[in-house]
């Protein structure tokens, strides 16, 4: 059937179709074909109501006009249905697959050479981001595709209504399985959470309810707006080795844009390739079986224990994306007068709706078990909400990134 599809789209005479079996492709599908001139990797998008998406899929020029290091493809198509990108294929792995290997065989060497890639990618991107830094309209802003990521996944396509979309269709309703409890929608999306001691100010409802609202694409223009790829998770970023050192370049550019808001573009880098691993989100059998994670209801509280945490690679790399990236971003923000009073409210919204909204997280759904679920939902939540008191590694990475704060960095 691909075979087919290649040569009426683009003409070409595929052989030798493979389909990639990937973890981390949860809206799309890819793999290698050849051809008599060579051999290819091939990535299909897809997204529900692709048909009514406004802006453009698949634009790399715009990304290598501003100086974003990313690999061109040589064919692509971005009709509704039939969005796909044809590269030329690389011997390079993928940046998630080599972090995935650090989190399961930890090396501080191979450690280092990552870090140190991730560190000179973060550097380019914020020179790009000071760059092409500028007011936009609410109409601009409202263009760019990068809200298919977020807000449009909570409304209905044609009625633009709230629920809708995936929102709904995940979660509205539905029954919540976790070990040695059970929840009905209404119950779960009220119960206030308390992991491992910390109880958070908001609850699963509340954050859907606050990111329908503060995200909504108008309200998103306060902060300006850049040229940024949108969706760089790491199986978007390969990870080009040579000798001691890596140079990390983007691909699959489907969200990139340049009104992108200021304060969307990294969300999906640093949610989905730090805070979403080890392995919970997308090894949810891996996971149960590494981690203890427990719950018990009572009195509208849902009470959670975890050893789960951040390993040492992406603890690395968080410090990294604050030190270079956001706590400098968000300054230059300040020093234009762009930065909304509750930036920090903008990131823990955007940031919990990536984990809720790219996949079905409860048990038995698609690929989560009790397990996996319960520590989903509560990364999802420790992204969200403000815990009432104390702090966790979201409150000390924000408290980090503030450009009026004296606390610096390190405290991550």
């Amino acid at each position: 059937m691909l075979a087919l599809l290649l040569k009426d789209i683009f003409d070409l005479d595929a052989e030798n179709v493979i389909i990639n079996r990937d973890r981390y492709s949860l809206n799309s599908l890819n793999g290698f074909f050849e051809t008599k001139a060579g051999e290819f990797f091939f990535k299909f998008h897809q997204e529900e109501g692709e048909e009514a998406m406004s802006g453009e899929y698949y634009r790399a020029d715009i990304l290598a006009r501003a100086g974003i290091p990313v690999d061109q493809p040589i064919h692509m198509s971005a009709l509704p249905g039939e969005q796909i990108l044809i590269y030329r294929r690389r011997n390079d792995r993928r940046f998630s697959d080599v972090l995935r290997d650090l989190d399961l065989n930890p090396n501080l060497d191979e450690e280092a050479i990552a870090v140190a890639a991730e560190r000179r990618l973060s550097a380019e991107l914020l020179s790009v981001y000071r760059r092409t830094l500028h007011s936009v309209t609410a109409e601009e802003v409202a263009s760019e595709p990068i809200h298919r990521l977020f807000y449009e996944r909570m409304i209905d396509p044609e009625s633009r209504t709230m629920p809708g979309g995936r929102y709904a269709n995940f979660y509205v309703g539905r029954t919540f399985r976790f070990p040695d409890v059970e929840l009905d929608w209404e119950a779960f999306s009220r119960a206030r959470f308390v992991i491992n001691g910390l109880r958070y100010q908001r609850t699963v409802g509340e954050l859907f309810a606050a990111a329908a609202d503060r995200l909504r694409p108008q309200k998103l223009a306060d902060a300006g707006g850049v040229t940024a790829h949108g969706d760089a998770h790491n199986a978007n970023v390969w990870y080009a080795r040579s000798g001691e050192e890596a140079v990390l370049s983007f691909f699959d550019p489907a969200f990139a844009g340049t009104h992108v808001p200021t304060l969307l573009a990294e969300i999906k880098a640093t949610f989905h390739n730090i805070l979403a691993h080890p392995l919970w989100l997308y090894d949810p059998a891996e996971a149960e079986r590494r981690y203890r994670v427990r719950a018990e209801y009572g009195g509208g509280v849902l009470n959670v224990e975890t050893n789960w945490a951040l390993s040492r690679v992406r603890r690395s790399l968080l410090e990294v994306k604050a030190r270079l990236l956001w706590r400098p971003l968000l300054a230059e923000l300040k020093a234009r007068g762009n930065l909304p009073a509750d930036w920090r409210t903008v990131l823990r919204l955007a940031l919990f709706l990536c984990p809720t909204l790219v996949m079905n997280l409860r048990a038995g759904a698609s690929t989560h078990n009790p397990s996996s679920s319960l520590l989903a939902f509560s990364v999802a939540v420790m992204a969200g909400s403000e815990p009432e008191s104390g702090s966790d590694d979201m409150r000390r990475f924000l408290d980090g990134i503030d450009p009026e704060s004296s606390a610096g960095v390190s405290s991550i």
